[in-house]
Formats: structure tokens, C-alpha cells, sequence
């Protein structure tokens, strides 16, 4: 039985935060579009930086390198 609450209890602490990651989504201030721009636009630049050595591109974005490096 005591397995069987612990399932019971994660199912709906499981539900609440799904809920609660949907309600801030269709919120019409949680600017959902811009943040999925965002995300886009840094995985657009960290593919261009991954590729620069071999397609000789140079990579202009803000690196995070020792100043040594």
C-alpha cells in the first residue's frame, strides 16, 4: 500500500506542475514566442560555432574562453 500512495502522490505533485507549465504558456504575459525565438536564435549560433573549425566560418558570437586560451 505504501508504494501505491507514493505513485498516488507523484501522479498529481506530476499533474500540478504540467498544469501550472501550461498556464504560464497560453499566459498572454509570458511572452512564449519571443523566449522560443531566443532559444532558436542561441542554438542557430552554438551549430555556427561547432562548425566554424571545419567549415572555416568564423565564429563572432561571445565564446566563453579563458582569457589564455
Amino acid at each position: 500500500m505504501g508504494e501505491k500512495l507514493i505513485e498516488s502522490l507523484t501522479t498529481v505533485a506530476v499533474a500540478i506542475v504540467g498544469i501550472a507549465i501550461i498556464a504560464v504558456l497560453v499566459s498572454n504575459q509570458a511572452q512564449t514566442g519571443s523566449v522560443l525565438r531566443a532559444a532558436g536564435s542561441a542554438f542557430a549560433t552554438d551549430i555556427q560555432a561547432a562548425v566554424s573549425p571545419v567549415s572555416g566560418g568564423g565564429f563572432s558570437g561571445g565564446a566563453f574562453l579563458p582569457n589564455n586560451y
